[in-house]
Formats: structure tokens, C-alpha cells, sequence
């Protein structure tokens, strides 16, 4: 555990504390990760007995991990993703065909799964699943029932528990095993998380509902989802998620790497309606919640099951990841201890960057691409940066900025921003030199709207007297 500063460890132990107080919850327990490593951990309340047992949780302690679950299915489907086993243009009937019978699910594309804008119900019909025995649904059509679709595919947010449970079955599929046999062999094991489990394994907290208007408590119950287990079957401890944030931080050569968890966080669906609007507070990736909290943006998961809430945030621009569990049904706000937490360290301990270093080597015709380019009168310009991709940036905060990775065949493939998927082609006249670069079809060159040349790029020309002043208007 990388260690920080004592008055940062006080900062987040207090807010622990007060957290857990104002929240009414039996027990939580928080981390943060910092780099790769648990860096702190803390936790405040009681396991067992309220009136004498002062034993907090530790970071041992497992909690229900509730829709955190939904993450690990995500990068199951990405992982079969990227080595070609399906294409988030899928639609589900291809590979589960017992559900093309059913208006919005076989029709649902894997993509629009996870990322929540099928339109097919939030829930699964009666009875309540987070409190029913699975066994209660023994068929897959059990979970989305005979008209599932809610709302047209695409076009809205609709969170969907069900469609989570058909991404499970839909692995269960692809790789001839239970999704929670295939993410114990290729993420738990893999990241050394040995304390995550379908079912509890002591040290374990037991799930309390708090009393809304009195301090009392009852319990509740934790059963076996199974076709519904994919929304959120899942124990955890502090420890193994911090190992799971550092993944998703990081990226990992047995897992995935690090450009599929960016294409996961990046917005996949409009932002959910609210009564004043949308709200562009929060949003969905795949399969990934994203929370933008005093202008840091988030990626992870919030969770909520019967007896327990849980948050896990990332801030990859930090380096940071916060943690939070409690086993209370509602109460403890842990969304907002988790980014606390991350705040506080970034404040009080921000990450020292590397240092700079020049490259190691360049190719000098991609230093003749480089400098100030011209989209009609708009100035930008690229850089070169490591590995040989450029980078289109601004010189008058009007241009739209957009990085480029080489492709074998000589030209760059837009990676964000406006020219996400666009190609960027340098053109070179008859003496071989560049004359202009295609961006798209946009034409950039070297002067604002330069003319002149035989092989003049600008589309419709550019007027043969050029620039001029007032007094030859």
C-alpha cells in the first residue's frame, strides 16, 4: 500500500466517519487507489453486534457489490469483442435465437445493450428479482417477459437490469461456460481477486435495512439471481476492487488493454432526461457509468442490491480510483465518498507527472507534417508524438482539435474529437513535397486559403487577387 500524507489519511478517515454517521449504515468501508496500489483504506461501524462490538470493517471484509457486477460482464463482451467473437453492430437474436420471437430483444444490438438504449424494460416481470430466488426464472424469456420494449431502440438512456442478464447469458454462449466461470478465469484471476465471489465468504457483512424514521434495523435477504446474476450478483472486499480499479485505470495485457477501457468510457447514449432537461452530469459508456463531479470526470459504477450500496470511481486523468461500501439498503451516500475521496487526494497529494524526455527516434517526413496548417482561415497546427501519431490542435480556439494514429498504408485514423474515424491523408505534389493535407475532404494547407500553386487544393479556388485591404475592396 503506497502510503500517504497523515493529515491526508485524517482528511479521508473523517470523511469515512461522517459518511457512515449521517448515512445511518450498520458498517462502511472505503480505498483509494492510487497508480496501481491500494494507497488507503478505512472503514467505521460495527459488523456484528451494534451495542458491543467496536470492530470496524477492513478492507478484507466482503460486501455486496450489486450493479458494480455489470462492469465485469462488459469486459467479458469486450474481450470477445476484440478477438473477433462479435461485433457491437450484433443484434442478440444471432446468437441467443430463442429470443428473435420477442418485439425489441432478439432486434437489440449488443452495443445498444451496453450501453442501455435498447428501450426494453429496466426490470424483469414480477416477482421483484433482487429479492426472489432466481429460480423463480428458470428460462431466459423469463427475464424480459412478452413485451419488454419500453421505448424505440437508440434513441433514449433507459437503464436496463435485464438487458444485463441477457449479456451474460449471451457470454455464457459464446465461450461454453457460465459467465461467472468465464469472468473467475479471465478477469478474477487473472488481477489476483480472490475475494470476489457470487455467494459470501466470511469475513462478510450481512445486509440491514435502517429504520427511515427510527434507529432500528431488519434484515435482508441476499439470494442466488442466477439468470439475473449479471445485474448484480457479485461480493467483493476493498482490497479486490482496488486490484479491479487499478485495471481499469491501467489496462492489463491478460485482461484488456488500456484503448479498449478508453472506448469504454467514452459517452455511448444521450444523457438521461430530467424535468428541467438533460442532464450532462452523468452519462454511460459501455457498460461503464460516467459522472463528471466539480469538473472531474468519472468513470465506473454506483451498485445497489437489498441490504447493500457500493460506488467505484476512476478518475483516469488523476491516476485515482475511490471506493465506498456499506451494507444499508439506502442512507449512505456512497457515490459522493467515493468522489470525495478522490478529490481530497488530488488536492492534497496531486500526481506528479513524469518527466519530460525527448524521443527516442523520428521519422523526418513526419517532422515536414508538422507546424501551422490552414482550414480556410482557421489556424492550426500538428504535432508529432510518440509512436508517429499527430496531433491536430488549435491556435486560435476555433478549430476543432483531434489526435491521429498511423495506419500501415501511409494515412491517419482520427481517434476523437469531430474527426473520430476520419482519415487524414498528406498529399504530396509532382516535386514530392506536401501540398495539403485531406482531412475528411476538408483541405488544410500551409497559408490561409493559399493559392497560387498549379495543383491548387481548395475546392471552388480561391479569387486569383488574393487577400487584400480596404482600399482595394
Amino acid at each position: 500500500m503506497s502510503e500517504l500524507l497523515p493529515a491526508t489519511r485524517h482528511a479521508l478517515t473523517h470523511r469515512v466517519a461522517t459518511g457512515q454517521v449521517a448515512g445511518r449504515a450498520p458498517s462502511l468501508v472505503a480505498g483509494v487507489v492510487r497508480g496501481s496500489s491500494l494507497a488507503w483504506a478505512g472503514g467505521h461501524g460495527f459488523l456484528s453486534d451494534p451495542l458491543h462490538d467496536d470492530v470496524p470493517p477492513d478492507a478484507d471484509t466482503q460486501y455486496r457489490i450489486g450493479s458494480i457486477t455489470k462492469t465485469f460482464v462488459a469486459v467479458l463482451i469486450m474481450r470477445l469483442r476484440d478477438e473477433g467473437r462479435l461485433d457491437l453492430g450484433d443484434r442478440l437474436s444471432t446468437f441467443l435465437p430463442e429470443t428473435a420471437a420477442t418485439a425489441g430483444v432478439g432486434s437489440a444490438r449488443i452495443g445498444e445493450l451496453l450501453a442501455h438504449t435498447t428501450g426494453i424494460a429496466s426490470e424483469t416481470p414480477p416477482p421483484w428479482w433482487e429479492r426472489a430466488h432466481g429460480s423463480a426464472r428458470p428460462e431466459l424469456a423469463d427475464i424480459y417477459g412478452d413485451s419488454p420494449q419500453k421505448l424505440a431502440a437508440g434513441r433514449h438512456f433507459h437503464y436496463s437490469n435485464t438487458g444485463f442478464g441477457l449479456l451474460g447469458a449471451l457470454v455464457g454462449v459464446l465461450r461454453g461456460a457460465s459467465w461467472l466461470e468465464v469472468a473467475q478465469s479471465e478477469i478474477l484471476a487473472p488481477l489476483g481477486m480472490t475475494r470476489t465471489t457470487p455467494m459470501p465468504q466470511p469475513p462478510h457483512a450481512l445486509g440491514w435495512a435502517v429504520h427511515p424514521w427510527a434507529d432500528l434495523l431488519m434484515p435482508e435477504p441476499t439470494p442466488d439471481a442466477e439468470l439475473m446474476a449479471p445485474a448484480g450478483q457479485l461480493w467483493s472486499t476493498v482490497e479486490d476492487l482496488a486490484r479491479y480499479a487499478a485495471f481499469l485505470l491501467n489496462g492489463s495485457d491478460d485482461v484488456l488493454p488500456l484503448s479498449t477501457l478508453a472506448e469504454m468510457r467514452t459517452p455511448a447514449s444521450p444523457p438521461s432526461s430530467t424535468p428541467t432537461g438533460p442532464s450532462w452530469d452523468s452519462g454511460f459508456g459501455l457498460g461503464l457509468q460516467l459522472a463528471r463531479v466539480d469538473g472531474r470526470s468519472l468513470a465506473g459504477h454506483t451498485g445497489s442490491m437489498p441490504g447493500f450500496v457500493a460506488t467505484l470511481w476512476t478518475s483516469p486523468a488523476d491516476g485515482l480510483a475511490g471506493l465506498c461500501l456499506a451494507n444499508a439498503t439506502s442512507g449512505p451516500l456512497v457515490g459522493a465518498i467515493a468522489a470525495d475521496m478522490i478529490s481530497l487526494v488530488a488536492k492534497h497529494e496531486p500526481t506528479i507527472p513524469a518527466p519530460w524526455r525527448p524521443a527516442a527516434s523520428f521519422d523526418p517526413q513526419l517532422l515536414e507534417l508538422t507546424g501551422p496548417w490552414y482550414w480556410g482561415a482557421t489556424a492550426m497546427a500538428l504535432r508529432l508524438c510518440e509512436g508517429g501519431d499527430l496531433e491536430l490542435v488549435s491556435l486560435n480556439q476555433l478549430g476543432r482539435t483531434s489526435r491521429f494514429t498511423a495506419r500501415p498504408d501511409g494515412t491517419w485514423l482520427g481517434l476523437d474529437g469531430y474527426y473520430l474515424g476520419e482519415t487524414l491523408q498528406a498529399v504530396r505534389g509532382t516535386d514530392g513535397t506536401v501540398s495539403h493535407l485531406d482531412i475528411g475532404s476538408f483541405i488544410f494547407t500551409r497559408q490561409p486559403y493559399e493559392a497560387g500553386r498549379s495543383d491548387d487544393p481548395v475546392p471552388g479556388g480561391v479569387d486569383p487577387r488574393g487577400w487584400r485591404g480596404s482600399a482595394d475592396l
